[in-house]
């Protein structure tokens, strides 16, 4: 035989064949909640190297010796760190551990490879609920680990009876066993802070908005059916109309680009606090669950204030995070009653700030605004320019065209089509040209009621750009140009704005919300989204607030001390439970084995011949020991070991009743032949 045909000989000896194939099948299984996050080189790197371990396994190639592992192992490491390009996060982090853990199938030779991959597998499945933390994904990492546990049974027990249905029954029944006390852990378990946070914050570009707007960035953001937030009501759902979701303001003119004029303050690494808003709602509070934005701002109502610890309110009526949500986040807001304004007047900072315009361009634009001006009122200046608005042919599309230079002329002038990012923009420029202080405010519009109308689902389509307009007698008001050019925008959404023109989401031909008129894919998404709110409400956003406040509403409440007490006890409680259902088990399947009785007797029959039966001896030396002592019965206790030792070391032997009478009879005779001396001895005395 070939050196090559050896190794590979050596290899299948080494690891199952079997065990292998399970291992790769979770290594497959536990990179799917990191597809979309790992770059495509990666995911061939893992798959190539799997696919070279395990041909070395069919013997079709060679396990690479040190030199080459080596090599290939200096190029992948050369790739990534010209992919990264110095960005060291946990992001990228997590990227180089996958890479790891392909390059250790070049390693597995040995049973100790396959326990130490095993263990990293294992790992690599909580590195993935790190990104992803819906249920399904959830569910995905779990079937992941199965497989890893079913490979681990085929190395250890490559003959187990059953084979494949049996392995799976067997995992089930360990999972329902554990399963009561993972529960119990789960609510009980103290929930204490870290000792450090880890920011997730990839630098990676999240779907959302962002802290500057130029024209069509919106509309953009509008082709993207992916969940921005949800809501749920203490009292109820407010109209549609009403659903404005202030985020930030942008009030500094660059070009074409809007900005804000004060810069988000630096802050120091950490993670946003993941569970605030505990307890009952109140009717005039609303929970917000966030998506991640890898952004400090919050989504709040206008005349909002904090009612959890985890957000908090700052000028422009606009709400803080402490550090970026770099995970799905859970806040309460309460709602006040109408605000009138900050104050009767705004301070000279302020009226210069929303006052501002570029030195030059738009020239009819600002003729317009100073033309206004002249003519009319504030309030009349923005009435007169809604009207122009509603009266003129203006359209809203998701197909704008590109604007030219002096894009604001081009679009109040001559194109006339545009999507809200291009009408808040324009109007904002003609209100500060008429000397009236405003500014753009970004979020987002509307939301569609959730299964059971219980809670609004606001998605990225619903982003949304309007004007807040300053008036000394009312303070900032809403100027929404997007409500006068296409009402139904405003009043049902962005679905039935461009229903005539047909480009809602154009670019997305998988999302279900592109086929909302089936019933069923309606029903089914609903569905599905209301089991992953509830998932990320109670199993993901199960923190520290959320546990102390479970455990306050039990008799007598529980601190944390007692919850520690009461752990302990449900892990004591769980290995007493298991040492005696082990001990149980084993004593029960020796109860039911009639082969371990008949030797149980057998033993018996040895220990009144005065032959004590040592640990771990055969049947065989047994049966030699009792022939020297007693000679006369040495065939039949000879005989007694052969049909034993048939039975278990034979793989042709089954359980057979004959047999099984056949060896009582045999022991029945050995008790026999053992007494007959005895009575001998008691009549010659």
């Amino acid at each position: 035989m070939s050196r090559s045909g050896l190794a590979a000989d050596k290899i299948r000896g080494d690891v199952p064949t079997g065990a292998l194939l399970w291992l790769i099948a979770g290594f497959a299984v536990l990179l799917l909640p990191q597809w979309d996050r790992l770059p495509l080189w990666l995911i061939s790197a893992c798959g190539i190297l799997a696919a070279w371990r395990w041909f070395a396994q069919t013997g079709r190639v060679r396990l690479p010796g040190r030199w080459t592992r080596t090599l290939t192992m200096l190029l992948l490491i050369g790739v990534y760190i010209a992919t990264v390009k110095a960005r060291f996060t946990v992001d990228t982090a997590a990227s180089f551990f996958v890479l790891a853990v392909a390059l250790k199938w070049l390693e597995t030779r040995a049973p100790r490879d396959f326990y130490v991959l095993f263990f990293i597998l294992a790992y690599l499945a909580a590195v993935n609920f790190l990104f992803r933390q819906e249920i399904l994904w959830a569910i995905t990492n779990i079937a992941g680990v199965a497989l890893l546990l079913i490979g681990l049974q085929s190395l250890n027990a490559p003959d187990l009876p059953g084979g494949f249905p049996s392995g799976w029954r067997r995992l089930g029944g360990l999972l329902l066993k554990t399963l009561p006390v993972v529960v119990l852990l789960f609510i009980f378990f103290p929930r204490m802070s870290p000792l450090w946070s880890v920011p997730l914050v990839s630098g990676e570009a999240r779907t959302g908005i962002t802290d500057t707007m130029k024209p069509g960035d919106i509309s953009g953001l509008a082709q993207s059916s992916e969940r921005a937030f949800r809501v749920t009501f203490g009292g109820p759902i407010l109209p549609y109309p009403d659903r404005y979701w202030r985020g930030l303001v942008l009030d500094r003119l660059d070009g074409e680009t809007w900005r804000q004029s004060r810069e988000e303050p630096f802050q120091a690494p950490g993670r946003v606090a993941v569970d605030g808003g505990v307890g009952p709602l109140a009717a005039n509070e609303y929970d917000v669950l966030m998506e991640p934005t890898d952004q400090r701002w919050a989504f709040a109502l206008k005349d909002s204030s904090p009612a959890s610890d985890n957000v908090y309110e700052e000028e422009e009526d606009l709400f803080r995070f402490r550090r970026p949500a770099d995970s799905p986040v859970r806040y309460r807001l309460s709602l006040s009653e109408r605000r009138t304004g900050s104050g009767p007047v705004l301070s000279r900072e302020q009226r210069r700030r929303y006052l501002q315009l570029p030195d030059g361009g738009n020239p009819r634009a600002r003729e317009l605004g100073r033309k206004l001006a002249r003519d009319y009122s504030d309030t009349q200046v923005i009435g007169h320019l809604l009207q122009r608005f509603r009266t003129q042919p203006y359209f809203y599309t998701l197909r704008p065209p590109k604007m030219p230079d002096n894009g604001i002329d081009a679009l109040l002038f001559e194109e006339k089509r545009g999507f809200c990012a291009h009408y808040a923009g324009a109007t904002t420029f003609v209100l500060r040209a008429a000397g009236i202080p405003s500014r753009i405010v970004v979020g987002y519009q509307g939301g569609e009621p959730g299964a059971g109308g219980d809670y609004l689902i606001v998605r990225q389509y619903d982003a949304h750009a309007w004007v807040e307009a300053w008036l000394p007698q009312r303070g900032w008001i809403r100027v929404d140009p997007t409500a006068a050019i296409s009402p139904a925008r405003v009043e049902s959404g962005l679905r039935d704005a461009v229903a005539d023109e047909g480009s809602f989401l154009e670019g997305e031909v998988l999302s279900a919300q592109k086929y909302r008129d089936l019933a069923v894919v309606q029903w089914a998404t609903l569905q599905l989204d209301r089991i992953n709110y509830e998932w990320q409400r109670w199993v993901v956003g199960y923190q520290g607030q959320s546990q102390m406040d479970l455990m306050s509403r039990l008799s007598g409440g529980l601190g944390l001390r007692q919850l520690g007490y009461l752990t302990a006890g449900i892990v004591g409680g769980a290995l007493l439970v298991a040492g005696l259902f082990s001990a149980l088990q084993l004593r029960r399947g020796e109860r039911r084995d009639a082969y371990q009785r008949v030797i149980r007797a057998w033993h018996q029959t040895c220990e009144r011949a005065g032959v004590p039966v040592r640990q771990g001896e055969t049947p065989d030396t047994l049966a030699e020991r009792l022939a020297r002592v007693q000679p006369s019965i040495a065939g039949t206790a000879r005989h007694f070991a052969r049909m034993v030792n048939n039975h278990y070391y034979n793989p042709a032997s089954d359980e057979d009743l004959h047999e099984l009478r056949r060896l009582r009879r045999l022991n029945a005779v050995m008790k026999r032949q053992l007494r007959r001396p005895e009575q001998g001895s008691q009549r010659t005395s």
